[in-house]
């Protein structure tokens, strides 16, 4: 069993729990009582000129276990955005990135980012969740959906005024990103299943994906020059986590990334 079907199969458990508390019906009630969505999208802060950072809130990984002592998701929220980051990501989940949805609202009202929230979605519940949490955008893993919840998950976010990041990590599951008409597609440089982290995922994929979807490489980014790859190859953004949540002033981290000045 992968990694990544060890974190589902437990998700599905913890999700069945959760809906005996609080049920899929009550959280369409909240949902009701919000205002519509207001302001920038998650899609619209990746558009601007050349390549955006999505600044990754994450506590710790599988991989690397505890990434940051100091955590504190509302001053990381900031330093990001005045590191110039174009928007945010936040992992929630528990269990294996010591994650939770109150990361997520401390972040959001931190700063004026729009926010990704990071987490493994297997079930629709978490994307009505997302909208009630404040989240301007859902990930979902193509190679944790079959094909028909996928293009059934990209519509309910966008039915609930959320975009959708549709993260692949080969060719095949590039395809059906592209058949579910997702507009933001994510092209994660780790192996979900060895865990080893190439940019080269990155560069082979550049060739599959057509112009007129917005995408993102995320990880093993970490220095200016790993940018102006990304951008020559055509990515619009990139996310980056565990570079900037390992050092001591993420701000100034993010802007060395990015511009490649101190």
């Amino acid at each position: 069993m992968s990694i990544l079907d060890e974190i589902t199969a437990h998700k599905r458990q913890e999700l069945e729990e959760l809906q005996r508390v609080r049920p899929l019906a009550e959280l369409k009630d909240c949902i009701r009582d919000l205002p519509p969505k207001q302001g920038r999208t998650f899609t619209d802060a990746l558009s601007a000129a050349g390549v955006s950072l999505i600044g990754e809130i994450k506590k710790a990984s599988p991989s690397r276990g505890l990434i940051r002592d100091d955590f504190d998701p509302a001053q990381l929220a900031a330093a990001y955005q005045r590191g110039g980051a174009a928007a945010l990501s936040v992992l929630t989940d528990k269990k294996y990135f010591q994650g939770a949805n109150e990361y997520l609202m401390a972040a959001k009202a931190a700063c004026s980012l729009p926010v990704l929230r990071k987490d493994f979605t297997v079930n629709a519940y978490q994307v009505y969740e997302s909208r009630l949490l404040g989240a301007d955008c859902v990930l979902l893993i193509a190679a944790a959906l079959e094909q028909a919840v996928l293009a059934e998950y990209i519509a309910l976010a966008a039915e609930l005024g959320l975009d959708a990041l549709v993260e692949v990590h080969d060719e095949t599951e590039a395809g059906r990103a592209l058949e579910a008409e997702a507009p933001l597609i994510g092209v994660n440089n780790r192996n979900l299943r060895t865990f080893e982290v190439s940019l080269e995922v990155s560069r082979r994929l550049a060739g599959v994906l057509p112009e007129d979807r917005l995408k993102v490489s995320e990880s093993g980014i970490k220095t200016y020059e790993d940018i102006l790859t990304l951008s020559e190859l055509g990515y619009d953004a990139v996310l980056v986590g565990e570079h900037l949540m390992s050092q001591p002033d993420p701000a100034a981290a993010a802007r060395k990334l990015m511009t490649g000045v101190s």
